[in-house]
């Protein structure tokens, strides 16, 4: 074992051997420099971990290469591991943890494809998707799981909310929030182990919630109307280099199919999401009943009560595949309604008007009408009413009543005979 005093000038002076060796260091035990066969030389510190008597077999760890470290800086950090070493700590055992902690982004693929994605509606799985694409593991991916701090978390949701993204910051606080109790319940992270989202203070929201007054809903109605017979006028894009070749004015009117209008009088009708009318099957409706059984929505699987002018809607939709609201491809479900309700909201006078405002809608006319929100909630299949939810179509008389009287007033108003059996939510408050 050779030791010699641990220079610049005596490291260059080291030869390659056949074999790797270590010459120690003569000052400072358990320091020294392996030499490769290769010529490569790394610093490294030895030391017997917990008590260190002899009959503990001594580790040997890495701490840097020759010409990246100098020796001072070399001797610096053997003294260090030692230091910690006569701590009762075990520098290599630390390190060999720390490599293989997983990484934020190791642990949201396995909550994604253990938590997230088999037991969650699939709208609620992408949109934790994109939230961990474009904003979280941008920020925080590439950090070991256990060593992200709560300073890092706020840094990311207080820029998203200077960047006036309040509400998605929110949500992406919620998201970490999730992954982490993830994390803690897979003994990802070590024992005690602080979720750093704890504590950190969320932005007050303004409510998006709309609700169409009687006059709205009458000019919704006739525009929907003259959507799906003379159609609706558009204006060419004067951006786009075929402007120029457009036709004329009065040839620029476009008539909406009926499923476009009948999935716009559905969400009115229902109060259903998007999603559940958009991905809604022909065989998931039972006529004779007044019942649309959806095996998943946002809050699992849901019976909704259909009113007569919901029925009445249904009824007159031509079939054109499985799914009720036809797509140009007969076995998918139809993306979104985006161009068609932009274009109907524009001619109605209704700007910024979202197509989640028609089941605020639906909600406001019943509990406007005096139908009590239990009853309301019923419709709407929001996760916190009773558990007996499951069983709403055995027991639907009450519930029925109450779809029967929404769907009523909605239908009127849309025809523009508004009816005076339940009070628009507006004049409720009043």
């Amino acid at each position: 074992m050779s030791k010699i005093r641990i220079s610049k000038r005596t490291i260059d002076a080291l030869l390659p051997r056949d074999k790797p060796y270590v010459a120690y260091d003569e000052g400072l035990t358990g320091f020294g420099v392996r030499v490769m066969p290769s010529g490569t030389k790394t610093y490294i510190v030895e030391y017997r971990p917990g008590s260190g008597g002899r009959g503990i077999r001594s580790v040997r760890l890495s701490l840097g290469p020759h010409g990246i470290l100098t020796p001072e800086e070399a001797r610096k950090l053997a003294r260090d591991r030692l230091a910690d070493v006569r701590l009762g700590n075990d520098p290599a055992a630390k390190r060999r943890l720390e490599r293989a902690t997983l990484t934020l982004a190791e642990v949201a693929n396995l909550w994604m494809a253990e938590a997230v994605t088999p037991k969650l509606a699939a709208g609620t799985a992408a949109l934790y998707r994109l939230y961990l694409d474009k904003h979280i593991l941008p920020a925080l991916g590439s950090r070991k799981i256990n060593v992200v701090t709560s300073a890092e978390v706020d840094r990311l949701h207080a820029g998203l909310g200077k960047a006036n993204k309040r509400a998605t910051a929110n949500r992406i606080l919620a998201t970490l929030s999730g992954l982490f109790s993830f994390a803690a319940k897979r003994h990802l992270v070590p024992a005690g182990f602080s979720n750093p989202t704890r504590g950190i203070e969320k932005f007050g929201e303004e409510s998006r919630e709309r609700y169409l007054t009687t006059d709205e809903l009458q000019r919704l109605g006739g525009i929907l109307r003259t959507a799906e017979t003379v159609g609706l006028s558009w204006e060419p894009d004067p951006d786009r280099p075929t402007a120029k070749h457009a036709p004329k004015e009065a040839n620029r009117r476009e008539v909406y199919s009926p499923h476009v209008t009948g999935a716009v009088r559905l969400l009115l009708f229902t109060g259903c999401r998007l999603r559940e009318i958009l991905h809604l099957r022909w065989t998931e409706v039972d006529f004779e009943r007044g019942l649309l059984f959806l095996p998943t929505s946002k809050t699992g699987r849901k019976t909704v009560v259909l009113n007569a002018p919901a029925l009445a809607v249904l009824s007159a939709l031509p079939r054109a595949g499985s799914y009720v609201i036809a797509s140009s491809d007969p076995a998918k479900p139809r993306r979104d309604l985006k161009r068609p309700w932009a274009a109907i909201t524009r001619a109605a006078g209704l700007p910024g008007l979202r197509l989640h405002d028609l089941r605020h809608s639906f909600a406001s006319v019943g509990a406007g009408g005096g139908l009590g929100l239990p009853i309301v909630g019923k419709l709407l299949g929001h996760a916190q009413v009773s558990t007996t939810q499951r069983y709403a179509h055995v027991d639907a008389d009450p519930l029925r009543r109450a779809s029967e009287r929404i769907g009523t007033t909605i239908a009127a108003a849309l025809d523009g005979t508004p009816s005076a059996d339940v009070v628009p939510f507006e004049k409720a408050k009043a």
